[in-house]
């Protein structure tokens, strides 16, 4: 398995919550539709966070470096759709046109392309800010990044969001599920307050289009701690097949993740977080139900909303 969200990580396990207040308060009255950029929209919290502003009735552009790799043709039944708009969060000039007449900005720490630590923040804010950009959210990248401290130095009101591992992550089993059912993971007792995608996405859209956000930053976790056979037997309740947990050693482990192309420095992540994952990495809180207003997703329910990836054909 990877960090939060598959291969291509969107963030990954956070620290604990950061309280420092914003440089500036976050004041100013929210007037709906509002004009939202989600960059990284493409990707596992960034199409939540599309879905969750458009179902609130907002305008939503999605910023992507190949638009015409983009498809949101599955919420051609919210709100207005989705305008796909070509940016480069590693090109800050070519945000300028996507900017315009935006209110709230959802941002990644890293590059698209090579997934490096953006560099960029402080031109980032800058052209935001020129351009009348009133929130901005920030999807932690697994501790401060260049990008987050620029957003949190700025005039922006910010919200920084720390979601632990991501359900998503179980799509990762999908193929060895389908193939014999059976997941193979080591340190299969440690716990995880893993959290439902959706949920993340549900929080930024508040912290986007809501006052009342600035200067937080929020842990978001889902509802359980569980274990490896937790998940596995919620996935096997959903696709109506029995799974067996296979444990494997940490060499075992080691030898998989790197057959799967891991990068060293990935699997060194790995070893640490799943063979002694922190306490906020295993702990529920509330942050969904007090940011959205609404229970925060078991895995039971994502399970039954993805089983068939986990089906034989």
């Amino acid at each position: 398995m990877t960090n939060n969200a598959n291969t291509t990580p969107d963030t990954a396990p956070s620290t604990a919550p950061d309280t420092t207040p914003s440089t500036a308060p976050d004041t100013t009255p929210s007037t709906a539709p509002d004009l939202f950029l989600v960059a990284g929209a493409t990707g596992t919290v960034g199409r939540q966070t599309v879905r969750e502003l458009l179902s609130r009735g907002h305008l939503v552009r999605a910023l992507t470096r190949d638009p015409d790799k983009a498809d949101f043709s599955e919420f051609s039944g919210l709100g207005d759709g989705v305008e796909v708009v070509r940016g480069d969060l590693a090109d800050p000039a070519s945000l300028v046109p996507a900017l315009e007449g935006v209110t709230g900005l959802h941002l990644i720490t890293f590059d698209g392309g090579n997934f490096a630590a953006l560099e960029t923040g402080p031109e980032i804010v800058e052209l935001a800010a020129k351009a009348g950009v009133r929130r901005i959210t920030v999807l932690n990248g697994g501790g401060d990044t260049p990008l987050q401290d620029a957003v949190k130095a700025g005039d922006i009101a910010w919200t920084v969001l720390m979601p632990v591992e991501f359900m998503a992550n179980a799509l990762e089993w999908a193929q060895g599920i389908r193939a014999d059912d059976t997941v193979r993971e080591p340190f299969v007792g440690r716990l995880s307050a893993m959290v439902h995608e959706g949920d993340i996405g549900a929080v930024a859209a508040v912290a986007l289009s809501e006052d009342g956000h600035g200067g937080k930053s929020y842990l978001i976790t889902g509802p359980e701690a569980l274990t490896i056979q937790d998940k596995a037997d919620a996935l096997a309740a959903a696709r109506g097949r029995e799974i067996e947990v296979v444990e494997l050693t940490e060499a075992q482990a080691l030898e998989q993740w790197r057959a799967a192309g891991q990068p060293e420095e990935v699997i060194g992540f790995l070893l640490e977080v799943y063979g002694n994952t922190p306490p906020e990495g295993r702990t529920p809180i509330g942050t969904v139900a007090e940011v959205t207003g609404r229970p925060a997703r078991t895995f039971a329910q994502w399970a039954a909303e993805n089983a068939d990836a986990f089906r034989r054909v």
